[in-house]
């Protein structure tokens, strides 16, 4: 694995799931990381978990001015990485147009946001965290696909714009992260059960699945404009 030693790196949306594991999985790379978040409980506890002097800032990715003023009060950073995201689904005939707006809002305005005002010291990188969705679209979720694949569209585009930073996307299958923790635990078993069983990978992934894909990513000098599916071969199955 890459050594991140001296490098300073924001995961916005690092106070659970696949955010909390990538902001750990660089904490023992060695790198000096900062996970932002809404919630300053979820945050405290997360960086209590995480460990390695985790430092914690409170950031509302859909306030322009929020976003603005933190990024306007920090140094630089080598590495940032964005996976906060509240995204309400269903099929569009179904789905309010507020919660439609709300969900676009969030996931990819509020990634916009961020790299409109982030600061990345050249030769690092930004790195979306996007879904397989983009690629292999559900009727239940279309616009949850439309999303992603915009998110990955504006990646590849940044790419080009942010040059000599990179700019990248992971794109995930289904993970076990707590927002599936809403579900009851049988009928959850029963759904990652079902999903395993379909999957060329035989089971669904794990944050840390993730995690070590956008380091991949961060640390590898070569690698700008590209999307990389970790998705247990969801997208092909």
């Amino acid at each position: 694995m890459n050594s991140f030693s001296n490098q300073h790196v924001l995961v916005v949306g690092g106070s659970s799931g696949i955010g909390a594991a990538t902001a750990k999985a660089f904490a023992e790379a060695g790198a000096t990381v900062t996970i932002a978040a809404r919630d300053i409980h979820k945050l405290s506890t997360a960086a209590a978990e995480i460990g390695h002097g985790v430092e914690t800032a409170v950031i509302d990715t859909t306030d322009v001015t929020q976003v603005d003023a933190f990024f306007a009060q920090r140094a630089p950073f080598d590495h940032i990485v964005i996976s906060a995201a509240r995204t309400p689904g269903g099929p569009i005939r179904q789905l309010a147009l507020d919660d439609a707006a709300a969900a676009m809002d969030s996931k990819f305005w509020g990634a916009y946001r961020v790299a409109r005002a982030a600061r990345i010291n050249t030769g690092g990188s930004l790195t979306f965290v996007s879904g397989f969705l983009s690629v292999r679209p559900s009727k239940s979720s279309v616009l949850q696909g439309a999303i992603n694949a915009a998110l990955e569209a504006l990646a590849r585009g940044l790419a080009l714009e942010l040059s000599p930073i990179r700019v990248n996307t992971v794109s995930p299958g289904m993970i076990d992260t707590p927002l599936w923790h809403r579900m009851p635990a049988d009928a959850r078993q029963a759904m990652f059960e079902s999903a395993a069983a379909r999957l060329p990978a035989g089971r669904v992934g794990q944050p840390n699945d993730i995690a070590r894909a956008v380091l991949f990513l961060a640390g590898n000098g070569f690698s700008t404009g590209s999307t990389v599916l970790v998705d247990g071969g969801g997208a092909i199955a």
